[in-house]
């Protein structure tokens, strides 16, 4: 077999990977004499400690500089055991692989989602909604059917329509969809497009339904149904570098904005079977970035993985980025093209045929939940933490439960409605403002107890209000909780915003800090603002 001449540019982006950009060089046909090209990221400090798929479990890669960051499985870094403890999810034999989320692990799940659709707009998405399931012909276009069949599930309509040929006289016969690319092909075929008008990029948050084999699923790393930030790019041959190169930037700003340890970027080529298109196509195809893995890419194209490994040392596959000219041909695709044009086809004059890149950045919110609650080991950084604040009271008079009860509403930003009142008063509607989780503790245990309570079940911050607070409206302020759960630059980054809103009087005592009421908010909407 003809080896394969492989060119390698190395350069640093200006966050934390160092990677490998390498191309195959033009006249080669294959990449099979391709070896390894690796990348990783560079080893980040685990929150809490301080310097002194797609598949989800994956076959740890042949690798010598594979990442081996994280150090044997112990039950309590299991997030199928913190998932418990911290009430975020749980399972039932009536729905194997589709877990259960709890109103904690439901937040979380929000917070990604709407941390996502944050940045959305300034990469260029728009977020669209697609249906669950499509009837079989549908499938068979996008070649689904013949080579992922087995992977999806079947459902039957009721009665036929004859709308679609090999339908006639017989019941519809549909699948549930396993990914979003049929779905999106549509969308963009339903309009007309100019090429001034690509890159179109859509985003879809719809859950997604893939027939595992039950003795295969675990926890939230492998499951059935699952959400995945499934986003597509339909663009111009041309601007197929910008694109993977803006994928790869969102990725490493995603992973260093949640501080994920070090993570490896792999290249997966065409299978030996079960793949659509022309060799020449695939081959065209294949001069993509870093650490080979050959005949383990898409059945539609070539894919870069981010794979990850939890704490029992297995690698899962979060992001991708995967190249794919296939189904745009058989969705028969296309734009508006002017002649001059370097895409232009005197062949198809006045039309060209985009190229559409998949792209997932978290992969399988499920799964990624997983890999940070085992990161994070209970102690959630305050912008995703399902427990922010909690406010204690000292005494349990009317006047200082009224107070603790105001301050919990002006803190949150939103009232309770109470249902016990003789009359329901309901709430104004709240803009889109952040609102923040703060629970009131008035029960008759002490304080000590209380206060023992909270920092067992991981509040970030800990607020006292006791009788002594009445004539200032002032709260105090323990924040140990968030300390301690803090990487060492997000100690640092919480402690420059105190000294901002406080003043150096917030330096060298966590546990005492004094803050009027009023002012508590302005701290909160900081530390989400900086991700703290």
């Amino acid at each position: 077999m003809r080896p394969t001449a492989l060119v390698c540019r190395r350069q640093r982006l200006k966050t934390n990977i160092l990677w490998s950009r390498c191309r195959i060089v033009p006249e080669v046909a294959s990449t099979a004499g391709v070896r390894y090209c690796s990348c990783h990221s560079n080893s980040l400090t685990r929150p809490g400690q301080h310097d002194s798929s797609a598949r989800s479990s994956l076959s740890r890669p042949n690798n010598t500089n594979a990442p081996s960051n994280i150090q044997s499985s112990t039950p309590a870094a299991d997030h199928r055991v913190l998932g418990t403890a911290q009430e975020l999810f749980t399972s039932s034999s009536y729905s194997p692989g589709s877990p259960l989320f709890l109103p904690n692990g439901t937040h979380i799940i929000n917070k990604l989602i709407g941390f996502l659709r944050a940045q959305y707009r300034q990469y260029g998405f728009r977020e669209v909604l697609t249906p669950n399931i499509y009837k079989k012909s549908l499938w068979e276009i996008s070649g689904h059917w013949q080579n992922y069949k087995d992977d999806m599930y079947e459902v039957r309509g009721r009665g036929a329509t004859g709308e679609t040929e090999g339908e006639l006289g017989e019941d519809e016969q549909y699948g549930l969809k396993p990914m979003n690319c049929p779905g999106h092909c549509l969308l963009f075929k339903s309009q007309n497009h100019s090429y001034r008008d690509l890159p179109v990029r859509y985003a879809d948050f719809s859950p997604l339904h893939r027939n595992e084999i039950s003795g295969s699923l675990s926890g939230l790393t492998r499951v059935r149904r699952f959400h995945q930030d499934d986003g597509h790019i339909f663009c111009r041959p041309q601007q197929i570098g910008k694109e993977i190169d803006l994928a790869l930037a969102f990725v490493n700003m995603v992973m260093k904005t949640f501080g994920l340890p070090k993570y490896t970027l792999v290249l997966s080529t065409r299978p030996e079977k079960d793949f659509i298109g022309s060799l020449e196509l695939w081959d065209n195809k294949s001069g993509l970035p870093w650490e080979l893995n050959e005949g383990d890419g898409a059945f539609y194209g070539p894919k870069i993985d981010i794979q990850l490994q939890d704490s029992d040392g297995k690698y899962h596959q979060l992001s991708t980025i995967q190249l794919d000219l296939n189904l745009p041909q058989r969705f028969e695709l296309e734009y508006q093209v002017a002649e001059g044009e370097p895409d232009y086809n005197p062949n198809t004059p006045g039309k060209a045929t985009p190229v559409l890149i998949h792209r997932a950045i978290f992969g399988s919110l499920e799964r990624f939940l997983a890999i940070l609650i085992e990161l994070y080991a209970g102690r959630w950084p305050f912008w995703l933490s399902p427990r922010q604040g909690i406010i204690l009271t000292v005494q349990n008079d009317e006047p200082v439960l009224r107070l603790a009860e105001e301050a919990a509403a002006k803190i949150s930003g939103y009232r309770s409605i109470d249902v016990e009142a003789t009359e329901l008063l309901q709430p104004a509607p709240i803009a889109s403002d952040p609102t923040f989780l703060i629970d009131v503790d008035s029960s008759s245990r002490s304080l000590s107890k209380k206060i023992q309570r909270a920092k067992s079940m991981k509040y970030n911050l800990i607020f006292v209000v006791g009788s002594k607070n009445l004539a200032d409206n002032s709260i105090d302020v323990d924040v140990s909780g968030q300390i301690q759960g803090s990487s060492e630059d997000g100690a640092s980054k919480f402690q420059s915003v105190l000294t901002d809103l406080i003043g150096a009087s917030s330096q060298g005592n966590s546990r005492a800090l004094k803050m009027q009421i009023d002012d508590v908010r302005a701290l909160l909407l900081r530390m989400e603002r900086d991700f703290i």
